[in-house]
């Protein structure tokens, strides 16, 4: 695919397991439409098909000064003019994620479907949909002092992509309905008080996320950190502690079993970094 709204970039030597996605529409704040969204899923999916990606970072151009406001305003003047929504979307777009869980075959909830690990870099004020792609990534790094808002009540919109679901499960209700009932701005400072942001930074949010994610493809098995994603998504959609401790049980008889596990105990008794033989799909 030509890439159009969006950059690709796959990390080389000790970081060939990072890739990084930048959204690229500096001259509208980087702001979203359909053609970044299919561009985004096709390179997701890209990535989930590449057994040696592992991380997924996604950013922004700088030079937008923003990392997402949301829709494109002349998308939604669009709206207006035909009358309803048009997601601006082709019938084939990819679907990365898709097929893990029905409850992930969806807009942006297709992140949790997906076994490779996101790290939203946030360099930039984020709004609606922004918002909404900071916060259904695995995690997510800031830099400090922006502005961001869940913005859909301004617009006599609902809240999108899955965001009454999501950030309960993120901040608690009773922050996630002050942020979504308002509409209310609030700062990436905020965000990081209440547990929306897993680190802060004064500058470079993508160095900061690279770092975050070489701690992830370093020390962390390939299999443990699929596992461990698909039970933290899985076990969000569902009440019963029981099937969280069986599903483990029988994760942890299987990978048990593989030579990453023999790696891991010989690299611990030998007091050296592991050598991962597996790959990331394993």
């Amino acid at each position: 695919m030509d890439l159009k709204t969006t950059r690709w970039n796959i990390g080389a030597g000790d970081d060939a397991s990072i890739a990084t996605i930048t959204l690229s529409r500096p001259h509208r704040h980087n702001a979203w439409t359909g053609r970044m969204h299919t561009e985004m899923r096709h390179l997701l999916q890209r990535a989930e098909g590449d057994s040696s990606i592992r991380v997924v970072v996604i950013t922004a151009d700088i030079e937008g000064r923003a990392f997402c406001p949301g829709a494109d305003a002349q998308a939604l003047e669009g709206h207006v003019e035909r009358g309803g929504y048009d997601a601006g979307t082709p019938s084939d777009i990819a679907t990365p994620g898709y097929g893990t869980a029905e409850e992930f075959d969806a807009d942006f909830a297709y992140l949790w479907g997906m076994d490779t690990i996101t790290i939203a870099a946030v360099n930039g004020a984020a709004a609606g949909v922004g918002l909404a792609l900071a916060c259904w990534c695995d995690l997510r790094v800031a830099v400090s002092g922006v502005t961001w808002t869940t913005a859909h009540g301004k617009l006599n919109l609902p809240a999108e992509y899955g965001l009454s679901w999501i950030l309960p499960r993120i901040i608690g209700h009773g922050r996630a309905a002050d942020l979504l009932l308002t509409s209310r701005r609030f700062t990436s400072n905020e965000a990081f008080d209440i547990g929306l942001v897993n680190q802060l930074v004064d500058d470079d949010t993508a160095g900061a996320a690279l770092e975050l994610a070489r701690t992830l493809v370093g020390p962390v098995s390939p299999h443990a950190l699929r596992a461990t994603k698909r039970q933290l998504t899985t076990d969000a959609t569902h009440d019963d502690p029981g099937r969280s401790v069986r599903d483990a049980q029988t994760r942890l008889e299987q990978m048990m079993t593989e030579p990453d596990y023999r790696e891991a105990t010989a690299a611990f008794v030998e007091k050296r970094p592991p050598t991962w033989k597996k790959s990331a799909n394993g």
